[in-house]
């Protein structure tokens, strides 16, 4: 079943990856997801199923405030919501960061890897920012790995507003980054 488009964002697909626009159709993996306090630490506390309601809408308000934000990851293969990938940016962030999450059964398979890639081309040739980071919990050594084989570097630690301590991770320039 497929569920209507509730942004405007784009479709970029990579050889084994759709991300689109979030719909109401991965909402049930997304809400498991940040149930799981074993898993979603890394991007957020463990939210009740109404707060991750919460934040969906948010990120789809995102999309209408900035023009980017998180586009699920679907596998090209099976339709599956794999998981969610993007460019954010809300108030009190430091600048625009990709970010990326992988939906249980979809780890060790470089699907984040994937879609960060076509995230942060997207948001160099097409949005044309000049910089991007990706903000991490220290101690998150799958994110810190992943960062690293994105070309990013450790730039520094800082209090974010909605995650406490977490570490700025940049990437290279436009010029410079793989795509």
């Amino acid at each position: 079943m497929t569920s209507p488009a509730l942004t405007a964002a784009p479709t970029l697909q990579t050889e084994r990856l759709v991300l689109r626009g979030p719909s109401l159709v991965e909402f049930d993996a997304f809400a498991a997801f940040h149930a799981d306090e074993t898993r979603c630490l890394g991007f957020g506390p463990v939210y009740s199923r109404a707060d991750s309601w919460r934040w969906w809408a948010c990120n789809i308000g995102h999309w209408h405030i900035h023009g980017y934000g998180y586009f699920t990851i679907e596998d090209r293969a099976s339709g599956t919501p794999a998981g969610i990938c993007g460019i954010w940016n809300p108030e009190g962030w430091p600048e625009p960061e990709v970010g990326w999450v992988v939906f249980e059964g979809f780890e060790g398979r470089g699907i984040a890897y994937e879609a960060a890639l076509a995230a942060r081309g997207w948001a160099y040739d097409t949005l044309g920012l000049p910089a991007l980071t990706s903000n991490i919990k220290p101690g998150n050594t799958r994110s810190q790995a992943l960062a690293r084989r994105l070309g990013a570097t450790l730039e520094r630690v800082y209090d974010n507003p909605m995650m406490g301590e977490e570490e700025l991770w940049r990437h290279p320039a436009p010029a410079e980054a793989a795509r």
